[in-house]
């Protein structure tokens, strides 16, 4: 269960969005573990969730343009939540220096 879902949450290479969350605070916390790592993956459950996590990867673009850009990789994921099983959606990010392929 994520503790305050305005905040994204950060465990080890994971960060968890909210329908609450700010999608400017996920990208400053996206930009800020990609600069130190390779990879970061976004886990979001539910419409809202989504939407807020697509949102923080534009935004994070943005904030990382001129140093690196990103690749996304979306996938199903399943999560616990409440002790219940629920279906969500992963977000590969990771990082790719510019001139790094097509876009």
């Amino acid at each position: 269960m994520i503790e305050n879902p305005v905040k994204p949450v950060i465990t080890s290479n994971v960060l968890k969005v909210s329908a609450k969350s700010n999608p400017n605070s996920v990208a400053g916390a996206l930009a800020a573990v990609l600069r130190e790592r390779p990879s970061v993956e976004l886990q979001a459950v539910g419409a809202g969730a989504v939407n807020q996590a697509v949102k923080a990867v534009a935004i994070a673009r943005s904030y990382l343009a001129g140093q690196m850009d990103l690749s996304c990789v979306p996938s199903f994921i399943d999560v616990q939540i409440d002790g219940n099983e629920r279906t969500g959606i992963s977000l590969l990010i990771e990082r790719r220096l510019e001139g790094d392929g097509q876009r």
